[in-house]
């Protein structure tokens, strides 16, 4: 692979820590979800990280690879992503699966349809899940 960028991020104390860009653009309090036995208390955790990363980048390459086939795009378009974390069936540990939620408003659903799945072709975010974890378009 031909680097192009590198993204740093340190984390200290884990799930109840902090996590911090090397740059000091991100610098966040990470807390344990209710859902995962934590107080719900004020902060961010891995799962909400990875979900802002892959809605972004997935939205990224929708409106590059669209725009390749003429494909108009709504300034209005959204990404949503749904990361879950739960009991690894059959397996020790856990296990992530997420859910892609697309919408461009005014963008012939067809056309749309096309674009998301080159998209998720595409997308770095979608080959590092491919065959790791769920992924669910869901086009809306």
């Amino acid at each position: 692979m031909a680097t192009k960028y590198t993204g740093i991020a340190t984390s200290t104390g884990g799930r109840d820590g902090r996590s911090r860009s090397d740059d000091g653009t991100i610098d966040l309090k990470l807390t344990v979800p209710k859902g995962l036995g934590g107080a719900d208390a004020p902060g961010t955790n891995p799962e909400q990280l990875f979900a802002a990363g892959y809605s972004a980048c997935f939205l990224g390459a929708l409106k590059l690879l669209a725009g390749k086939d003429g494909v108009r795009i709504s300034p209005d378009a959204k990404v949503t992503a749904e990361v879950s974390i739960g009991d690894a069936e059959g397996k020790p540990g856990l296990a992530l699966s997420t859910v892609l939620r697309i919408s461009s408003p005014g963008t012939d659903r067809a056309a749309l349809e096309a674009a998301v799945q080159k998209a998720h072709e595409f997308c770095p975010y979608s080959r590092a899940t491919r065959g790791n974890m769920p992924v669910e378009l869901v086009i809306e």
